[in-house]
């Protein structure tokens, strides 16, 4: 798993189908390029004031070694009566341990049964070569006792082999299946955010986003780099430029350096006219952009009339945000 990680630096009901601020000179550390980037989350699942259900043991620390595991669950919601439907929501924790230290910036996400219901689904029928090859363990539906917190920690216990399982699989862990899995939610939120111009709202969830994909996938991985993209979108196309938009630009354009997708490079032009826009506003010297785009232009390559960031994003990857 460290070969995969390193450098990226339901309803549990029986009448539903489902189971019911960083400083910039932090940007130039190495810690930011092996994903550890600290940013200060959003209240979580374990500081919720939902019923915890079950909590997890810390793993030991093991140094080197990247963990991805079900930390805790919960019923959702704590409203007991019987005309509210309750689930139980698993709080998945994604965390990038050195070989000296701890990761003290994991990510976590929250997640239900019928989101690693599905992901199972589209994976076993997408590579079944791969699980014919080893047999892996995933709970199956129950009717009863849903909320048993035995029933619960054994499910967490699958659950996270399953995700280990995929993450040590290339070809799992680069799926759609398994990228949409780890941000849908989130990323669908944050993009309805920016649809009603939310965008302080939007910017603190994309950048927990763009953490947890940076500690699973390379620097300059196409999940990490369009994400990346995306955040700077939600950081400057306000009309006053989120806090944190110069430090996202600067990673972005460095990050950017040594690309060769092909796809990736249509966000490129547009990345760098807004890095030259955004200098602008902060007063900036864009000498150094505007020299980069030149030489692109001596290369043949159009710099003219390019699309916003935003919608040369949409076109890879549609979502609802305005473009």
């Amino acid at each position: 798993m460290r070969a995969a990680m390193t450098r990226r630096t339901q309803y549990f009901s029986p009448d539903d189908d489902d189971e019911a601020d960083i400083e910039y000179r932090e940007l130039e550390s190495p810690e930011i390029e092996t994903g550890t980037l600290a940013i200060q989350p959003e209240p979580s699942a374990a500081s919720s004031s939902d019923k915890d259900l079950w909590t997890k043991g810390m793993n030991p620390y093991t140094p080197g070694r990247p963990l991805i595991e079900i930390i805790q669950a919960k019923i959702s919601p704590e409203d007991e009566r019987k005309s509210i439907k309750r689930y139980v929501i698993y709080i998945l924790q994604v965390a990038q341990n050195t070989k000296t230290h701890r990761d003290l910036q994991p990510v976590t996400i929250e997640r239900r049964y019928t989101d690693f219901l599905n992901l199972n689904t589209s994976l076993r029928q997408k590579f079944p070569e791969i699980f014919a090859e080893q047999k892996i363990y995933f709970p199956k539906k129950v009717l009863m006792g849903n909320f048993s917190p035995d029933l619960i920690a054994q499910r967490g216990e699958a659950f996270e082999c399953f995700l280990e399982f995929i993450v040590n699989k290339p070809q799992l862990r680069d799926s759609q299946y398994f990228i949409q899995f780890l941000q849908n939610p989130e990323l669908s939120k944050a993009c309805q955010l920016l649809e009603e111009r939310r965008n302080e709202l939007a910017v603190p969830i994309m950048e927990n986003c763009f953490t947890l994909m940076n500690k699973i996938y390379m620097d300059r991985s196409r999940p990490v780099l369009l994400i990346l993209c995306r955040l700077v979108t939600a950081c400057t196309t306000s009309p006053v430029p989120y806090p944190t938009a110069e430090k996202w630009v600067d990673l972005a354009l460095r990050r950017y350096e040594g690309v060769c997708d092909a796809d990736l490079l249509s966000l490129y032009i547009p990345l760098l006219d807004t890095a030259a826009h955004l200098w602008w506003q902060k007063g900036r010297d864009k000498t150094l952009i505007t020299e980069r785009l030149t030489d692109l232009a001596r290369k043949g390559i159009n710099v003219t009339g390019a699309p916003s960031l935003t919608q040369a994003i949409h076109k890879l990857d549609p979502r609802t945000e305005i473009i």
